[in-house]
This record gives structure tokens, sequence and C-alpha cells, in this order.
């Protein structure tokens, strides 16, 4: 909004607009004037305009026509319609149509002036949101330029404005989390919550308590009211990561709340109305999930309205150069380094690279490159040197180090890196492959950065 707002005054009665124009101009406010709605029209596209009086009847375009077409150009501009046939019938259309205010003449000036000044206010937020979700998608666009990151965009352009559910499909470390944010800073949601869940990483026995919270005794532990991500959310988005380790008894509790929009406490008896959009994601094959009756085919088609599907890096490796140059260039401001760059056969090893782990891989790789390496370019040397002692103790011994605690820690870390390289980054199959539950396996993925 500019400095001095700029009011367009629109009414075939010129008497009318000049009385306007001078209790408004008392107030410091600049007008402008239109006697019809093809004036107005020429005005809006002429002129910064922050506000618009528009009268309901009038030769050619009534009101009601060039509200349409100024909601439809200038979507978020305050429009307050005026007219003479003042009946609650008319005004009802004219708040349903999109106007912020209805004033029937002859006008009161005190309120003229309250609504407008309201009517500004309003407008200069609308302008303060529609920056903040421009900002939001920013801080996590997606990189690259080719083809497959492209048409994913295009996607979750449509997608995001929507209320769909959607179904976001790739392998771990592509990018999902990443997706889902990009969908809520792009929604009308975007100043509501954005609530993670991951799913695999909470024990079956507590995930709906996780998901809808939980009453004080409800179970052992639960010494107090707990809220769930579900209320958590409200008003905004919740992705629901990992969405094929859900156990089927969750499963039925969550197609519930989607259907029902309300949520009721492990414990407790009272249903609680939440406004959430749901969001998930999985790199299993939930169709075949279906078919082998591990997922509810109920719950499949809920949530699978709208499908994302993620691309691995191998698939997309003309954006490798793209995302390493801002890897580094992120790693060295966070940590206060001098500005890293990568050789040309540097940059020729990281596009060689099957890249099990995806774009979380790479950005480990170059982190730890950044931190590590000798000063000046970065060879390939460095990033194979890195790459292959990066779970290993200082100079790869490790009897080296002091303490059996520590020696058991990095022979594990060194164990699941190989394992997850071995299983192309399927954390599903490594768990199975190595014997422990889903969840225990994120938990030592947190523990040694391995995610």
């Amino acid at each position: 909004m500019p400095e001095k707002p700029e009011i367009l005054i629109v009414d075939d009665q010129r008497a009318l607009r000049e009385e306007l124009a001078y209790a408004l101009g008392y107030e410091g406010y600049s007008c402008q004037e239109a006697a019809n709605g093809e004036e107005c029209l020429q005005a809006m596209g002429a002129g910064n305009i922050s506000l618009v009086l528009l009268d309901i009847k009038m030769p050619g375009q009534d009101g009601l026509q060039v509200l349409a077409e100024i909601n439809k150009s200038w979507p978020g501009l305050p429009v307050i319609m005026i007219s003479g046939h003042g009946d609650i019938e008319t005004a009802v259309v004219a708040l349903k149509s999109g106007a912020y205010d209805f004033l029937p003449k002859p006008f009161d000036t005190d309120r003229v002036l309250v609504s407008v000044k309201n009517a500004l206010a309003m407008g200069s937020l609308s302008s303060e949101n529609k920056a903040l979700r421009q900002e939001l998608a920013a801080s996590h666009r997606i990189l690259g330029q080719s083809s497959a990151i492209t048409e994913m965009r295009k996607v979750i352009e449509r997608a995001a404005p929507t209320e769909a559910p959607v179904l976001i499909l790739g392998e771990n470390g592509t990018g999902k989390e990443l997706v889902a944010r990009q969908t809520h800073a792009l929604s009308q949601r975007c100043s509501g919550p954005f609530v993670p869940l991951n799913c695999a990483a909470i024990p079956p026995e507590l995930i709906e308590s996780e998901l809808f919270g939980h009453e004080k005794g409800a179970f052992t532990g639960a010494t107090g009211m707990r809220r769930g991500h579900f209320e958590s959310a409200d008003g905004g988005t919740l992705l629901l990561d990992e969405i094929g380790d859900m156990a089927l008894p969750a499963q039925a509790k969550l197609l519930r709340a989607l259907q029902e929009k309300e949520i009721t406490r492990v414990g407790g008896s009272k249903s609680i109305a939440v406004n959430v959009r749901v969001l998930a994601a999985t790199n299993q094959d939930l169709k075949s999930m279906v078919e082998e009756k591990t997922f509810r085919e109920d719950l499949y088609y809920r949530l699978h309205v709208i499908r994302i599907e993620v691309p691995a890096l191998r698939e997309r490796r003309e954006d490798i150069e793209e995302l390493a140059l801002h890897f580094l260039l992120e790693v060295c401001r966070q940590n206060g380094l001098e500005r890293r760059s990568l050789s040309k056969d540097g940059m020729g090893f990281l596009r060689s690279q099957p890249w099990p782990g995806n774009v979380r891989e790479l950005k480990n790789l170059l982190e730890a490159a950044a931190i590590l390496a000798d000063a000046g370019e970065i060879d390939s040397a460095a990033l194979r040197d890195i790459g292959s002692s990066s779970s290993k103790p200082s100079g790869g011994d490790f009897f080296a180090l002091e303490t059996l605690e520590e020696f058991r820690a990095a022979m594990e870390k060194e164990f699941i890196r190989r394992k997850l390289e071995e299983n192309s980054g399927n954390i599903k199959r490594t768990a199975e492959r190595i014997s422990i539950q889903r969840s225990n396996l994120y938990k030592k993925l947190d523990r040694y950065g391995l995610k």
C-alpha cells in the first residue's frame, strides 16, 4: 500500500463523488473518481489503487459485475459497495460477492471514514500475508532445472492453493518433506503451522497419542493432558511422513479423523473439531500394500487425491551442480567459513556417483568437505577420501578409540551405513535384514547423523 492511500470513488452521480472525495481528502486520503464501470477498470489498470468505493446501480456494468472483475484481476483489494437501495438482500449479495463492507445512501460521514480505515488496514494485512507466503515459498524452494523437477514443481503449484490431500512418493533422501513444506508455503494456510510427524519413528503403541493427544491417566506414564499433532496443526498443514509404517488400528482412526474433521484424545470422550490439511509421504508402494492387506484401501484413496513423485538424484543428474554449489554456499555461510568451490574434476566426481542416499547424501558429503578439506578448490580426491572415511574415526583406525563405548558406537555407525548402501537407502528393507524395528533404526540414524 502506498504511503498516501489512493481511493477510487465510482458512482454515476458527480455530486456524490465530489462529496466523498472532499470528506476523504480532508482526512488525508488521495482520491480518484470514475463515473461508471469502464472508467473504474481503466483507472484500476493505470494507477496504484488501495481501495474502491463502488456504487451498485450504474449504467452499463453494474457494481456487482465490476466487483467480480476486480476480485479476478486484483485479488485481495478491498472494495466497499455503496447504494441508494440499501435493503438487506442487496447488502448480503454484495458481501457474499467479496465486498469488504456495504454503505447505504445517504451517507453517515463518520461511518464512511471508519469503514475506509478498517478496509485499508485489512488490505494492508492481505498484502503482508501475500508477501509472507512468497517469502516462505522462497525459503523452501526446490532447486533444479531438470525436466523431472520442472514437472514436479508445476504439480505443486497447481495443488498447493487447494485443500486436496496430497500423497508424496519418493526414495529416502529425495526431499519429500521439502515438497510438503513448499506445498504448505504456497497454500492459503501458509500463515498457519506446518507440523511433520514421522510415523515410522513412533512405536505402534504410541502413534495414536502422537496423532490425537491423550488425557491424564490414559495410560501408564500419561501424567497430564497432551495435545496431539492434529491439534497442533489446526489451521495449518499436517505431514504424515512414512505413512506406510502406520499400524492398521491407527489407520482406521486416522481415516475417521479425515472424514469427520474431528478427533478424540486417547482416554477422552469429547470430540474436538480440527481444521487441518493432511499431506502424506512414503517411500513404499502403498498400492501393493493395499493388495497385501497391510494398508487400508479406503485410507489409500482418501490420501491419494493428488500424487507427487519426487525423482531420485540419479534421475536428475543435470541438477547436481546447482545443488552442490548451493549446499557449499549454505554450509560456509552457516559456519562462518571462507567460501569454497569445486574443481572441474570434483564436480565430475559428484555427477558420476550412484547416490543411494539421494540429495541428503550429497548435502552431507559437501558439508563434510567444506569443513574438512584443505583450503582451495575441493577436488575429486578430497571428496573421495571424505566420503570413504566420514563414518570412521580419525585416521580410519577403530582400535585407536579410547573406550569400548566409542568403539561400539563407531562400528555400529559404519555397519548401519554400509547396510543402508547395500539396500539402496531403503529403511524398511534395511531394518528387516539387520533384524531391528524400524523405529529403533530411525533413532540410530538420528544419533549418528545418517539421515
